[in-house]
């Protein structure tokens, strides 16, 4: 009954920015997670940010300064601005909804981002 679709990615040149979008069918508050994951080849899939119900945001080490992670409530979409990006941010991007612990759990189709030196 949940959807969550990516778009955006593409292809940008090392310091260049891109703007990831994740739209989904529910509204993102209470106790729900909407997190930003990536998966480069032959490394595991790994948060890079999150934002909660309420509007509390998290980001992996990697990303902090340089990614932005927020929400449209009325569009009912995350996004992710990324700025600076580096070689390394080159991966597959997924959005995923979390609800509460063991109650649910929601993945997007994945967009591809590809960062050049």
């Amino acid at each position: 009954q949940v959807q969550m679709v990516e778009s955006g990615g593409g292809s940008a040149q090392a310091g260049g920015s891109l703007r990831l979008s994740c739209a989904t069918s529910t509204i993102i508050s209470g106790f729900k997670t909407v997190g930003w994951y990536r998966q480069a080849p032959g490394k595991q899939r790994a948060m890079v940010a999150s934002i909660t119900g309420p509007g509390s945001t998290n980001y992996a080490d990697s990303v902090k300064g340089r990614f932005t992670i927020s929400k449209d409530n009325a569009k009912k979409t995350v996004y992710l601005q990324m700025n600076s990006l580096k070689p390394e941010d080159t991966a597959v991007y997924y959005c995923n909804l979390r609800i509460g612990p063991g109650i649910a759990d929601y993945w997007g189709q994945g967009t591809q981002v590809n960062v050049s030196s």
